[in-house]
């Protein structure tokens, strides 16, 4: 399987994941840190992928989403978007609508 097909496969199996540097236990950069930190506040199951052990993924991604950063957060397959977004929405309580409802399709489903 190629790698952008691993990466759709990835984004649209999991209702709630982030591509971070390092994982929520020990993020690798300030920003995976601050954006986990808030998934894991909104108190819902999420999952991860650390791009520094995959390379491809890494390289790949930004091309996949069309953002150019890390960390990314995609919810129901959609893009949410990087850390300052995920965090904004996380002070407006907006993140912990998103993250439930999210979790809540998958599990009706």
């Amino acid at each position: 399987m190629d790698v952008m097909e691993r990466i759709k496969q990835t984004v649209e199996g999991n209702p709630v994941i982030i591509f971070m540097k390092g994982t929520p236990d020990f993020p690798q950069c300030g920003f995976s840190m601050r954006a986990s930190q808030a998934l894991k506040a909104c108190g819902v199951e999420f999952a991860h992928v650390d791009v520094l052990a995959d390379p491809d993924v890494r390289a790949n991604l930004p091309r996949y989403s069309n953002w150019p950063t890390f960390p990314q957060i995609f919810m129901n397959g959609e893009l949410i978007g990087g850390c300052d977004i995920v965090f904004d929405l996380f002070n407006k309580g907006e993140l912990q609508k998103i993250a439930k409802a999210a979790v809540e399709s998958r599990t009706a489903a």
